[in-house]
């Protein structure tokens, strides 16, 4: 199966015209869209059911502003990503903030914004009341360590620094109903870029059995779980879509043999995805500009590495597509890279391609969810521009590229 873009090369170069030169993110509204409606259809059963978008996967207030209307919440890590959510008013408890050795003035803004804190150690209880007092409303994160496989972007959750342990588990929910508080959730997060579905279902039995012990145990009530993202999707052309409605089917039957079954109290589903809602709708666009024949034949292309890292930090395969050059046989083999000093600054290795000139054009797939957020500044290269295909067909430029005023403008050269 061969994977298309659903743009031509000619509408590529009009958009370059405009001003817009490579290399340049390009963002889809209207399947960004589709995806977050099919989302929230497919778990309707669920009274309450929310998204919280990952912000770190796609951290540009445009995107956020349109799943806020989807209807969608945001899940946040750091000051800046509460600041995001807060400006595009996403307020609340449609926040989760997930501690990761998390700084007190990061909690003190989680509890200003009414956000749901998740804590992710036992030792942050008295950190976070401390810095910002006990809320209302608490969750913890929970690591099941050997009891579940994870991958190799998470890696295996006994290794993964993430997370209560059971036993911290339940030592934690009674510390906090000693201290007053009244309203719990639970969460967990323990692969990412999963594509079985089965994988989903069983973590959401997983949390429903902790719900009932721990309730049970501390006479306690939950009011949701939150089975985290992970949810993969198809970089390859041989793979397929996670089947949402069989997910869902499958967490529901075991909501009802669990929890309405065992007359336990209704809880909410929360997830958190990041890459499955815009990850396959944005593509990076960039240009040939050498080609090089020593032992290998190489495409040298003007983005790099600092404008999509997934290849060289995970070994990642991205779909690339020839503009112009869709159906030519792909009879040519190419290392396609950036002008980083790095080795690894590659896109693909030993990639099957048609045959590439200078000056072509080549849209690398999927990049719409940790691409521009992971980019840096080695090298002094600059971040490139990100767009958005609008519904209306328009084109809206919703972060500029990178100047070398920016790159220099941290820096003290009246001391020198």
């Amino acid at each position: 199966m061969n994977k298309l873009p659903p743009f031509s090369k000619t509408q590529i170069e009009q958009i370059i015209a405009a001003g817009n030169p490579t290399p340049f993110h390009l963002y889809l509204e209207k399947p960004i869209r589709e995806n977050a409606k099919r989302l929230t259809k497919a778990f309707a059963w669920n009274d309450g059911f929310r998204e919280y978008f990952a912000v770190k996967a796609t951290p540009n207030p445009h995107i956020l502003k349109i799943l806020r209307e989807e209807g969608f919440g945001a899940d946040c890590s750091s000051m800046p990503e509460l600041l995001l959510a807060e400006k595009v008013g996403i307020t609340g408890e449609g926040i989760m903030f997930t501690s990761n050795d998390t700084p007190a003035n990061e909690f003190v803004k989680a509890k200003e914004l009414g956000a749901i804190i998740n804590l992710d150690d036992i030792s942050h209880i008295p950190f976070l009341e401390k810095a910002a007092g006990i809320p209302e409303l608490i969750c913890f994160r929970y690591n099941p360590g050997p009891l579940r496989e994870g991958n190799t972007i998470i890696g295996k959750p006994e290794e993964a620094k993430y997370g209560l342990t059971k036993p911290q588990l339940f030592e934690a929910y009674k510390t906090m109903r000693d201290k007053g508080v009244k309203r719990f959730g639970i969460h967990t997060m323990v692969a990412s870029n999963e594509l079985n579905p089965d994988y989903f279902v069983a973590t959401a039995e997983m949390l429903f059995d902790l719900v009932a012990e721990l309730s049970a145990a501390l006479g306690i009530t939950f009011e949701f779980i939150n089975i985290g993202g992970g949810i993969g999707i198809p970089y390859k052309p041989e793979q397929q879509s996670v089947d949402l409605e069989r997910v869902s089917a499958g967490i529901k039957a075991k909501y009802e043999e669990k929890i309405t079954g065992k007359g336990l109290p209704p809880l909410r589903l929360y997830m958190e995805n990041g890459r499955m809602i815009t990850g396959p709708y944005d593509y990076l666009i960039t240009r040939v500009l050498h080609l090089k024949h020593t032992y290998r034949n190489y495409v040298g292309v003007d983005a790099c590495m600092a404008n999509l890292m997934r290849p060289a930090l995970y070994g990642a395969y991205h779909h690339e597509t020839i503009l112009g050059k869709e159906h030519a046989p792909a009879d040519h083999i190419y290392d396609v890279t950036g002008s980083l000093c790095e080795n690894n600054d590659k896109f693909a290795i030993q990639r099957n391609l048609p045959h590439v000139e200078v000056g072509d054009l080549i849209a690398i797939h999927d990049a719409g969810a940790h691409g521009y957020a992971m980019g840096f500044n080695y090298n002094g290269k600059l971040r490139s521009a990100e767009l958005l295909f609008k519904e209306d067909g328009t084109v809206k430029k919703i972060r500029r590229a990178e100047t070398v005023d920016d790159y220099f403008s941290t820096l003290d050269f009246d001391s020198l």
